[in-house]
């Protein structure tokens, strides 16, 4: 089929819906999308909490647990050990189809009734009960997306590091603080988009680099000062006269990194070993288009953060090694044609379910393990299960969902926003596209307003000591309040605490204590990333000496937009300029 301009239900712009997208909704046999890109995708992340947590009692064993849920969303949680229990069936709650009723309300009805998992941790996890959709982590807190990791603190979206703090889309690393974008890393500091470099800071753009220090687009340096190359003598008597102890120091690092990093040659497009790809933050992958934060994947389009080996995704968020999967987020390990589905692990051929493990050919249902043929929990037969399905896509046509705003929801569109169980703010849409609360209700979502906090702050963050130096070990047992105080749009928590093994790394690392609570720590390492978007622009280069007369004829996508100061180049140039 050819190409078909569309409009989108929700936002009302014009989306285009290529060929290839025709094969694939082919494939899979689901009607093409009615919204556009971006609104799938925020559509989606209005149903992933990642890190608003809230404490409760487990509706089993009645122990104090942390979970995703607040108390006054009426739903029934288990702790992870009662949820994997055998002391319950989630069969025990199946319910018969009913024709007369929309299918969206069916489920919806099933998800206000069955136990629901407090949080989402996958594989085994040790000593990491402060955090969600985490797997195979070991001593990890405050961790949010994270995978393979062990003793990491405030970190998200990030697999493979041990002994890192406050980092975000950091792997392979080691003994590191506030990286964004890094790689195979040790004993680095305030860096991003930075690979294979040690004991440096405040690089950008750099890559196997050793003892550097607030330089851009290192590539194979050592001791290089403010992008002065020095011997190893003169760099470390440079480094030693800086205190990196000192709070004060650190704020006046960072706001020269800043002028750094604006001022710095960029690629159009992070990639590394990639062939034919639109994005940003991509390696070894092939045939991948508008998506961000991909690995060793192929023939992906519009998704973000997906791992090791995936082939064949569309619209998903937070996978690893999947195939043929559609609109859908957490769905876990080696997934395969799971469609419309949500916090799935190990399973294939589900269509519309959440938290299911080990399943195959089951729709609308929750919480099963171990299951086939299932309809809103209820067994079936094969056969059944196969007369059934086509009778209930129809059914969904014929009786569609319609929300609050006017959009319809048929067969082949994600869950309803409006039957989120959160508030747009509790979930990654406010991390990625932020909107107000009358924003957000306009445009058909929810929101949470936040719990009256009750924290007797023992010690103002102004009042803090300068140096680590001088930071007693009582610090622990001080409640340390925000600079932000909750007036910023961060999820801010308005306190926090330092808890002992934080300060032992601070003082190991030779850095201050922070001055901000976790929630705005990490708001503020997501503003220093590119956004979820692409924008069509020619390449800023005007060199003769890169093979091009004037400016360089080059055309791109990329997540820089024209109206930012930054200089970028294609990818030829760009390998060019920086040797």
């Amino acid at each position: 089929m050819t190409t078909e301009e569309k409009q989108c239900q929700n936002c009302k712009k014009i989306f285009t819906i290529d060929s290839e997208d025709f094969d694939f909704y082919k494939k899979i046999d689901v009607p093409p999308p009615m919204w556009c890109p971006e609104c799938r995708m925020i559509r989606r992340m209005n149903w992933r909490n990642e890190r608003t947590l809230y404490r409760r009692e487990c509706g089993a064993c009645k122990k104090k647990i942390l979970t995703i849920y607040s108390q006054d969303s009426q739903l029934y949680v288990f702790c992870h050990e009662c949820w994997n229990s055998d002391g319950w069936d989630p069969q025990d709650f199946s319910v018969e189809y009913n024709w007369n009723k929309n299918f969206f309300l069916q489920f919806d009805e099933l998800f206000k009734k069955i136990p629901l998992v407090s949080a989402d941790r996958k594989k085994i996890n040790v000593n990491s009960e402060y955090g969600n959709y985490l797997g195979g982590c070991k001593n990890c807190y405050m961790c949010f997306s994270v995978a393979e990791s062990e003793n990491g603190y405030y970190l998200s979206n990030c697999q493979e590091n041990k002994d890192c703090f406050d980092s975000s889309f950091l792997k392979g690393s080691e003994k590191c603080y506030e990286g964004i974008d890094g790689e195979k890393n040790f004993d680095c500091i305030f860096f991003q988009k930075t690979r294979e470099s040690v004991s440096s800071s405040f690089l950008f753009n750099s890559a196997n680099s050793s003892n550097c220090f607030m330089s851009a687009n290192l590539k194979n340096k050592n001791y290089v000062f403010r992008g002065e190359q020095l011997d190893q003598v003169e760099y470390k008597k440079r480094v030693k006269e800086i205190n990196f102890e000192s709070y004060r120091t650190i704020e006046e690092l960072k706001r020269e990194y800043l002028k750094l990093k604006t001022n710095a040659l960029c690629r159009n497009i992070e990639q590394k070993h990639s062939v034919g790809v639109t994005g940003d933050n991509i390696t070894n992958s092939k045939d991948v288009s508008y998506s961000f934060d991909v690995n060793d994947s192929e023939n992906v389009k519009f998704s973000l953060r997906i791992l090791k080996g995936s082939k064949d995704i569309y619209d998903c968020h937070g996978m690893v090694g999947g195939e043929l999967v559609y609109e859908g987020f957490g769905c876990g390990f080696s997934p395969r044609k799971n469609l419309f589905s949500f916090s799935i692990d190990t399973s294939r051929d589900m269509i519309y379910c959440a938290m299911c493990h080990n399943c195959s050919n089951c729709l609308a249902s929750i919480g099963l393990r171990n299951k086939e043929y299932c309809i809103l929990n209820k067994q079936y037969t094969k056969e059944e299960y196969e007369l059934l399905l086509p009778k209930i896509k129809q059914h969904m046509f014929d009786m569609p969902y319609i929300d609050q705003k006017g959009r319809t929801y048929t067969y082949g569109e994600f869950f309803p926003p409006e039957l989120s169980p959160f508030g747009y703010n509790e979930t990654i849409a406010q991390e990625y596209f932020p909107l107000t609360k009358e924003q957000a209700l306009a445009q058909g979502f929810s929101w949470k307003d936040p719990e009256e906090k009750n924290y007797t702050i023992t010690k103002k963050p102004e009042d803090l000591p300068d140096t680590i130096t001088d930071a007693p070990d009582s610090i622990t047992s001080e409640v340390i309040g925000c600079m932000h105080q909750g007036t910023c749009t961060h999820q801010c928590t308005t306190a926090f605490k330092i808890i002992p093994e934080e300060l032992e790394f601070y003082r190991r690392m030779h850095l201050p204590l922070p001055r901000l609570c976790p929630n705005c720590r990490h708001y503020e390492r997501l503003a220093q990333r590119n956004p979820l978007k692409l924008w069509k622009r020619q390449c800023m280069c005007d060199k003769s000496t890169h093979r091009h007369n004037g400016v360089c004829p080059n055309e791109f996508e990329t997540s820089y937009a024209p109206e930012r100061k930054e200089i970028v180049y294609c990818e030829q140039c760009y390998q060019a300029e920086v040797v």
